[in-house]
């Protein structure tokens, strides 16, 4: 029996260690079950199994775009949004915190980054950018191994009713490098649920050991596999479901160190479920995606899906349905979520995507023009009980994809046009340049794919400059990596065995209450408290837990309690100092304090030894805190206009705020105009005049759930949770009754605010850009800063009024005229760089820009002006001739160009040479031969002939050419260029 099981494994190995793709059609049946009820009863089955049978809390589907974790492009499994209760950084006031055993079906993408299928997507039968992970979780040790393998097991052979003997299972082998022995424990437990041992089967760290990163929770894995030939032939296996059992760290130089407590975290992806259940050959087949087939079909008039992969789909045309059904359901999964196509990140990979769904429905599946913004209510309908806010958001799902089509289309035109204008200055042998198939990609200005690219002109019969082109790709690749190095972590950080060790000693979370302990006085300044608090724990800079710091050292202190706030939300950290019982001469700043679950990490340097057990006085930075306070009601403020002026439909996507600065990003179907900028600002200083109140108070975060108008992010709140609201009390604003939130500015808010909005004193909007597609970011400063920017733009406004006088009574010359140009060039250079209202700048800008056309068409009528009547000069002193060669005084080199031109287009069988002393001795020279002037007579050589004798340089063409220099002698160098134009005559 063991030689018979290990060959099995060895057959199995490579199979199981790819999951291999379902890449052609089998008659088979995949169960002798009748067929499964919908995609849509499988999740809920899932779901309603553990929660009615194993108590576990369901919790929705975290957005697919990741909370605060800049690692991942993508939330790419279901675990992503659980990691601050693996990593032991939970709030511990938040909900989360109470998580015990919870399941839920949660949306993942997987495309660009580290976990990547995006090219895969229509090769075979089953790979996806975007699926549903089903996962239960125990946190905390609420159950282990044989819990989850015993519910596994129940649900896939019970609830679903899969044949036992169509299942397969792995586990651990261990790993004797890292000191890991095999995970007999679950070898054990699947042996007991009746598995025969041929069927359970031992692999290494590669296949079933499971790590979040390169540091962190990790531990073995169990595999449950699906056996597609159901006995008949040698088995082929499909991976279903992987129960991960975490009890170890990573470590930073690489070793594993057991985790303070265990978790289970398992996925199963619901597609190949659903394939399995239903007895499908492919994900394809499945009532997931099975009506979006259908409306492909309907909306192109191509042939009937057939599901046929490689050579067997001829003209790719079952490809494009895989692609463009998959690409469509991502699509509009994030844009629900708020990542829309942009230029970077997650928008650029986005963008990629839509672009690669329009190339395979235009190009080979024929679609009319808007036919992926049609399959938008296809996803909808499929996946929208599931998620809602695809319901909610259709509409602009379809306009955002119509939207991206069509430019993609219209860029997809010009791109063959600037080919076609490109091979036509080609020669017959000559290779396409890579930089402009380049400036053609993605990483260009147009967005073509390479590949399309590279199509487009295979073709036309031409070679690409592919060595050229992977020159181009490297350089670009490097440039990304430089952008993309990791930032070290700026500070100290508690990491998962000093939280763990903290909850070991029952050391309580830091109560950081007294933050928000500060009044306003009758004065109208703000009075800050101090705090008194005890060292509970210190920590070296490599975050060593020691008993005490000496002098000059840097450190970690974790206080019982704390008045200063700790960066998050948004709101930059407090900063100030501390002293010690007794010693308040000598003060221990404070650069920073961070949350690391529920505990507040202060940074100082200890100016003398400090010890754990002593007293201490905090005092905040009160300007930095009340710059802070001021830039976050502001921000308020500001999210509340831009609903007000643009609709309701307008969303934060995150902030940041320091005393400096503030920056909003907010959702927008458009970039903002001028007018809406200086109407949202106009909306914020009126409540600021107003000087109303801003009510702030803690209340369940049950009550919130409700309300009309209440702004919250993506985000988990603590219970109870804090409730700002600006002149309407707190229980006012949360009656849903009142409508008040609708009225006014209400958010969940943990940052410190002012007491009322008068201190705010002003807001300006100084700069807006779109980040991508449907999101604009915006800057603002508030206070004397802003007052300043609006003198400063009513200052450049006078100049540009100045300049618009200026250029109406005209220039007597073209040096006044030049001058003039050059004044309104400054001010544009002026206009663009200064702190001052976004609306303003524009306005401004598009004027000065108006002035510099009008300004550069005088100069060249004045030039024009100036070069005729030099001209009628210069044939008046010479007779006709073969030869001009003459000094005049000019402006500039153009105007002695023009001077050239209109005597040989006066003389045409005359050669003209001008040279223009200019001061401080510099020499101007321009020429052109005739038109019927010998081949070997060019002008680029006449000109450099002369040129190279004064000491300068000289460009242009075999016809037209002109240069600089210096010297005192002209006659000599007109000689030169006599003589010079007769040897070549």
């Amino acid at each position: 029996m063991a030689a018979s099981v290990a060959a099995a494994a060895r057959r199995l190995r490579r199979a199981i260690r790819r999951s291999p793709a379902w890449r052609g059609p089998s008659h088979r049946p995949l169960s002798s079950e009748p067929p499964a009820a919908k995609a849509s009863a499988v999740r809920a089955a899932f779901l309603n199994f553990f929660r009615d049978r194993h108590g576990h809390r369901l919790v929705p589907s975290a957005s697919v775009r990741p909370r605060g974790d800049p690692s991942l492009l993508f939330v790419n499994a279901g675990m992503n949004q659980f990691k601050p209760i693996f990593l032991g950084t939970v709030d511990p006031r938040s909900e989360m915190a109470g998580f015990r055993r919870v399941a839920n079906s949660q949306k993942c993408v997987r495309a660009g980054g580290h976990h990547n299928d995006l090219e895969d997507v229509g090769q075979d039968l089953s790979h996806h950018t975007f699926f549903e992970m089903l996962g239960n979780w125990a946190f905390g040790g609420e159950y282990f191994k044989e819990e989850a393998c015993n519910m596994a097991w129940e649900l896939l052979t019970q609830v679903y009713g899969i044949p036992e003997e169509r299942l397969w299972v792995s586990y651990f082998d261990g790993d004797p490098k890292a000191g890991l022995d095999p995970d007999l424990e679950t070898r054990d437990i699947w042996l007991s649920l009746g598995v025969p041992a041929s069927r359970v089967l031992s692999f290494g760290p590669q296949e079933n050991f499971w790590e979040m990163g390169d540091t962190g929770p990790c531990g073995p894995c169990t595999e449950i596999h699906y056996d597609l030939a159901g006995g008949v032939g040698a088995p082929q296996l499909v991976e279903l479901w992987n129960l991960v059992f975490m009890q170890h760290n990573r470590e930073a130089d690489g070793s594993l160190q057991p985790l303070p407590q265990r978790h289970v975290d398992t996925g199963m992806g619901l597609e190949r479920l659903v394939a399995v259940l239903q007895g499908k050959h492919s994900t394809y087949d499945t009532d997931l995606f099975s009506p979006l087939l259908n409306a492909i079909q309907q909306g192109c008039r191509a042939p009937p899906y057939l599901g046929r992969v490689g050579v067997a789909d001829e003209g790719r045309t079952d490809t494009a349905y895989r692609v463009v059904a998959d690409h469509i359901r991502t699509l509009s999964v994030c844009i629900s979520d708020g990542v829309f196509p942009g230029m970077s990140g997650p928008p650029l990979v986005l963008r990629r995507i839509l672009r690669r769904a329009v190339r395979f429905s235009v190009e080979i599946l024929k679609a009319p023009p808007g036919f992926l913004g049609s399959l938008v209510p296809v996803v909808v309908e499929t996946l929208g009980d599931a998620y809602p806010e695809l319901q909610r958001n259709s509409a602009q799902i379809a306009n955002l994809v119509s939207e991206d089509e069509a430019a993609f289309l219209a860029s997809l035109e010009r791109g063959r046009r600037i080919i076609d204008r490109t091979l036509r200055t080609l020669g017959p042998s000559d290779m396409f340049p890579a930089e402009v198939a380049w400036s053609l990609s993605l990483c260009g200005d147009l967005g073509l794919p390479l590949d399309m690219v590279e199509l487009m002109l295979e073709e036309k019969g031409v070679q690409l400059d592919s060595a050229g082109l992977e020159r181009l790709a490297q350089e670009e690749a490097q440039h990304r990596a430089r952008q993309a190095e990791p930032v070290k972590k700026q500070g100290l950080w508690l990491d998962v065995h000093a939280l763990g060790e903290l909850q070991r000693q029952g050391v309580p979370p830091t109560d950081d209450s007294p933050k928000y302990n500060y009044s306003l006085q009758p004065s109208g300044s703000y009075e800050f408290g101090t705090c008194e608090a005890q060292v509970l724990q210190l920590y070296t800079e490599d975050g060593t837990a020691v008993a005490s710091v000496g002098k000059g050292q840097r450190c970690g202190l974790l206080l019982d309690r704390t008045n200063f706030y700790a960066e998050q939300g948004g709101q930059a950290s407090d900063r100030g100092y501390l002293v010690r019982a007794g010693q308040e001469d000598v003060l221990f700043p404070v650069a920073r304090a961070q949350v690391c679950g529920g505990f507040i990490l202060h940074e100082a340097v200890a100016p003398e030894c400090l010890q754990i057990g002593d007293q201490v006085q905090l005092h905040v930075d009160k300007a930095w805190r009340l710059g802070c306070m001021a830039k976050h009601t502001a921000t308020h403020l500001l999210n509340w206009a831009l609903r007000q002026t643009l609709g309701p439909g307008t969303e934060q996507q995150g902030s940041h705020l320091s005393p400096e600065q503030l920056r909003l990003d907010v959702t927008t179907q458009t970039p903002l105009t001028p007018e809406q900028l200086r109407a949202v600002e106009n909306t914020v200083q009126e409540a600021v005049g107003q000087d109303e109140a801003v009510y702030m108070e803690e209340v369940p975060l049950a009550l919130t759930a409700q309300v009309p108008g209440l702004r919250s992010l993506d985000e988990v709140y603590p219970d109870p949770v804090r409730v700002v609201s600006v002149g309407v009390p707190v229980a006012h604003a949360l009656d849903p009754a009142s409508q008040a939130a609708l009225q006014t500015s209400v958010e969940l808010c943990c940052g410190t605010h002012l007491l009322r909005t008068g201190a705010v004193g002003d807001l300006v909007i100084i700069g807006d850009r779109q980040l991508s597609k449907g999101t604009t970011r915006l800057l603002a400063i508030t206070g004397e800063q802003a007052q300043q920017a609006r003198e400063l733009g009513q200052s450049l406004a006078q100049e540009v009024k100045a300049a618009t006088e200026r250029l109406s009574q005209g220039s007597r010359d073209v040096a006044e005229a030049l001058r003039l140009s050059k004044d309104i060039g400054r001010l544009i250079e002026a206009v663009e760089t200064a702190v001052m209202p976004q609306w303003q700048r524009r306005e401004l800008l598009a004027t000065v820009k108006m002035l510099q056309r009008r300004a550069n068409t005088a100069i060249r009528k004045l030039q024009m002006g100036q070069a005729a009547k030099k001209t009628q000069e210069l044939l008046e002193r010479h007779s006709k001739g073969p030869l001009i060669v003459d000094t005049v005084s000019a402006e500039s080199l153009s105007v002695l160009v023009k001077v050239v031109r209109q005597l040989c287009e006066q003389a045409p069988s005359t050669s003209v040479l001008l040279l223009s002393p200019q001061p401080v001795g510099k020499v101007l020279c321009a020429c052109q031969v005739a038109q019927g002037a010998t081949p070997t007579f060019t002008a680029e050589a006449w000109a450099l002939a002369v040129c190279s004798h004064i000491g300068g340089k000289a460009w242009g063409s075999r016809v037209v050419a002109q240069g600089t220099g210096s010297t005192t002698d002209l006659e000599a160098a007109l000689s030169i260029a006599r003589t010079y134009a007769l040897s070549q005559l």
